[in-house]
């Protein structure tokens, strides 16, 4: 079969499909800008490599001279100072609490010690023997006893751990403070003494002077309670027997004055001799009656029987005029000095006013006695005393310094400053 041709007889050629589409030319000027910001891309990327380079090298160098200087020079002396120049360190240590006579009642034993009841009782002692303990007044106690500056002189070249001669009082203390340390159970009221030093005996001698500093302070201070709860019982006893002497001395003097025992029982004599007087006067009044409807008025047996009517009322008004009936003039004795020419009644009320303050006096003495004797029951319950029961002890073995512990605070001390002074860096170059 022949192919077809086109009208001119050519032979025609079909188009393929999978020919590319021919490709848009573009206008030369395109093409030059093109290539100028292709270069100048290029030449920007290396401007910053050759800006960037140096400063990386310098930060990375500062760096490793931070991470050498504060981690790794500090970790290795450190280390090489605790393994080859500090010195041992032996501690001894102890226990022991203040306790009271009267919280110790019913406790027979040591479990005591450990209630609840002793450690409330005895908490504000505790705080006291404390401050005590680590005060410049232990120090220099022990100072003066054991001489610090040669027990803690450097030993080896141990000069951190050391204490230098002829320091100030407060860096003394201060060193007194680290060699000497004080736990308080609050719970039970026990009391931990630990005292380190380069000689094991040397930390016992001084932790049993410690101890009996302690003691003695706990006793000069219950010694000084006790005392002082009696003094001020004794001043009240002295006052109420002072009162007392006061008013007998006053009752004394009024029966020396009045020269009657008992007014009392005077006046109650006296108030039965006006009644029967009384009486007297009355019968006499009768028989006067009987003689007058007898006999006239001037016969001698009615004139006797008037006079001693008259003698008798003359006699009554006497005595009630000295019992101090309601006559006006009549004196009343506030004070001994009164007495003379005073009635009865007069005598009788300074008297009982005598009494009553004897008798007050006489209970108020009984009350302070009393109270005297309580007070010295009280203070001698009270009394403090510490409990030692575990003696400072003999170490055998050195387990200060912490060696280990040490070194590796020093390096975590080190990493953590290294590390917050590189966060500080790059936060401040993030934010600029």
């Amino acid at each position: 079969m022949a192919n077809p041709d086109n009208a001119a007889g050519s032979k025609i050629t079909p188009p393929k499909l999978d020919d590319a589409p021919a490709k848009v030319k573009q206008h030369p000027n395109v093409r030059i800008l093109e290539g100028l910001l292709d270069e100048s891309r290029k030449t920007a990327k290396e401007v910053r490599k050759r800006k960037l380079s140096p400063l990386l090298k310098i930060r990375h160098l500062i760096m490793i001279a931070g991470f050498i200087a504060l981690v790794a020079i500090p970790s290795t002396l450190a280390s090489l100072y605790l393994a080859f120049v500090a010195q041992d360190q032996y501690h001894s240590s102890s226990s022991f609490a203040v306790r009271s006579i009267s919280s110790s009642v019913g406790a027979s034993d040591i479990l005591g010690v450990f209630s609840q009841s002793t450690a409330t009782s005895t908490v504000a002692d505790s705080y006291i023997l404390i401050d005590y303990l680590l005060s410049e007044r232990m120090l220099e106690d022990v100072d003066a006893k054991f001489d610090l500056d040669s027990v803690y002189a450097p030993r080896g070249g141990d000069y951190y751990f050391g204490l230098a001669a002829g320091e100030p009082i407060e860096d003394k203390v201060n060193y007194w403070r680290q060699m000497v340390t004080i736990n308080f159970d609050h719970t039970s009221g026990i009391l931990q003494l630990q005292v380190k030093a380069f000689d094991p005996k040397k930390a016992q001698e001084i932790a049993n002077y410690i101890l009996a500093k302690s003691e003695q302070l706990i006793n000069e201070l219950s010694d000084k309670a006790h005392d002082e709860t009696l003094r001020l019982a004794r001043e009240e006893i002295g006052i109420a027997e002072k009162r007392l002497t006061d008013a007998r001395m006053a009752l004394r003097e009024f029966r020396d004055v009045s020269q009657d025992v008992d007014p009392v029982e005077g006046a109650k004599l006296a108030v039965q001799l006006v009644a029967g007087m009384e009486r007297e006067l009355a019968k006499l009044n009768a028989d006067l009656e009987v003689a007058r409807s007898q006999m006239a008025e001037d016969t001698p047996r009615i004139r006797v029987i008037k006079t001693q009517i008259a003698a008798l009322e003359s006699r009554i008004d006497a005595e009630k005029q000295r019992l101090g009936s309601g006559m006006a003039g009549t004196k009343t004795a506030r004070t001994t000095q009164d007495l003379t020419g005073s009635d009865v009644s007069g005598r009788l009320q300074l008297y009982e006013k005598l009494e009553l303050e004897r008798e007050f006096g006489e209970r108020a003495y009984a009350a302070a006695l009393a109270s005297l004797e309580k007070a010295r029951m009280d203070a001698t319950s009270k009394q403090r005393y510490l409990a030692v029961f575990i003696q400072p002890t003999l170490s055998q073995m050195a387990q200060y310094p912490s060696r280990l512990l040490s070194a590796f605070l020093v390096l975590l001390g080190g990493l953590f400053v290294w590390g917050m002074g590189t966060l500080i860096y790059y936060n401040i170059r993030d934010r600029a």
